[in-house]
C-alpha cells in the first residue's frame, strides 16, 4: 500500500526528471520560394485569371446580357429605336420599316478566347496572327456567360443576330462552326462580317467596323450592339484616351440601353492608347509607358 509520503516522493522525482528533458525547438518555416529567375511580370496574368476563374466576371457578363434581354421588347415596339450613330444611319438609309437585328462583336463578347490568352501568359509570348489563326482553327472558344441566352431569345423574336468581328474574313468557316458549337444562333452564313470584307460604296481603313455596321443597317434596323471596346459601337476620331472619353461623353445615354459593354481587362484599344498605338516599341517600353499612364492622385 502506497502512503501519502511515498506518493509525494514519487511525484517530486517525476517533476525533477521532466525538468531535465530537452524540449525540441519548433521546426523552422520553409524558406520562401523566390520567383523563377528570368521570368518577367506579365501584365495579362491577373486579367486572364479573373476572366477564367472569378465568379464576378461571370456575374457581370450575365447581368449585361440579362438586362439587354429585358429591353428587347421595348426596342422592337419603337420604330424610332436604332443603335447606329446618326452618321452611320444616314449613310445606311432610313430604318423605320426594316426588319430588326442586333450586332455582336465576337471575341470576348460572344466567344471567350481566354484559353488562347492563357497560353500567351504561360509561354511568355505575345499575340501573333499565325498563332491566333491556329487557335481560331481549333474551334474551341466557349460562349461568354449569358450570350447564348440573349442571342437565342432575340432569334426567337424574329431578330437577326449579326456578328461584326475583326477576325479575318478568311476565318469564316471556322468561326461559324465555333459559334454553332458554342450554342450561338447562326441564322445564315452572311451573319458573320469579318475584317477584310468589301462593302460596296463604303471605304474603310484599318480595322474599323463602320462600313460593316452600315452594311447591316442597309437591310435592318439595329436594335442593340454588344462589344468589349468602344470601336464595336462607333469609330473614335483617333485611338487616344481623349477621343475615347469624347465618344463616351457624346453617347453616354446609349450605354445600358442600345449599347452593351462586356468587361475585357485582357486587351483592347485602351491598352494601345497608353503608348500611342506603337506596337513596334519593345515590350518593356510599352509596359513602362502603361505604368506612366497610371493615376496615383485619385
Amino acid at each position: 500500500m502506497r502512503t501519502p509520503l511515498h506518493t509525494a516522493t514519487l511525484l517530486a522525482a517525476a517533476l525533477a526528471l521532466a525538468a531535465c528533458r530537452t524540449v525540441p525547438a519548433p521546426a523552422p518555416a520553409p524558406p520562401a520560394v523566390p520567383p523563377a529567375a528570368g521570368v518577367p511580370a506579365d501584365d495579362n496574368l491577373n486579367a486572364v485569371l479573373w476572366m477564367q476563374r472569378s465568379m464576378e466576371y461571370r456575374a457581370i457578363a450575365e447581368s449585361v446580357f440579362r438586362a439587354a434581354g429585358e429591353r428587347l421588347d421595348a426596342a422592337l415596339a419603337d420604330p424610332a429605336w436604332d443603335a447606329l450613330v446618326p452618321a452611320e444611319r444616314a449613310a445606311a438609309g432610313d430604318a423605320a420599316s426594316l426588319p430588326p437585328a442586333i450586332i455582336l462583336d465576337i471575341d470576348e463578347t460572344a466567344l471567350d478566347n481566354s484559353a488562347y490568352q492563357a497560353r500567351l501568359v504561360v509561354d511568355g509570348t505575345e499575340f501573333a496572327d499565325p498563332a491566333w489563326d491556329a487557335w481560331v482553327g481549333e474551334r474551341k472558344a466557349i460562349a461568354v456567360p449569358g450570350a447564348v441566352e440573349l442571342t437565342r431569345a432575340a432569334a426567337a423574336k424574329g431578330i437577326t443576330v449579326f456578328y461584326v468581328s475583326n477576325r479575318s474574313a478568311g476565318l469564316t468557316a471556322a468561326t461559324l462552326e465555333n459559334l454553332r458549337s458554342a450554342g450561338l444562333p447562326v441564322q445564315h452564313d452572311g451573319v458573320f462580317l469579318g475584317l477584310g470584307m468589301q462593302v460596296p460604296g463604303c471605304e474603310q481603313k484599318g480595322s474599323g467596323k463602320t462600313c460593316r455596321r452600315q452594311l447591316v443597317g442597309r437591310g435592318h434596323r439595329v436594335l442593340m450592339q454588344f462589344g468589349d471596346q468602344l470601336g464595336d459601337f462607333a469609330q473614335p476620331a483617333a485611338n487616344t484616351a481623349e477621343q475615347h472619353a469624347a465618344l463616351h461623353a457624346e453617347h453616354r445615354a446609349w450605354f445600358g440601353e442600345r449599347w452593351w459593354v462586356l468587361p475585357n481587362p485582357s486587351y483592347g484599344s485602351w491598352e494601345a492608347a497608353a503608348f500611342g498605338g506603337d506596337w513596334s516599341l519593345p515590350r518593356s517600353e510599352r509596359r513602362a509607358r502603361k505604368r506612366e499612364a497610371l493615376r496615383t492622385d485619385r
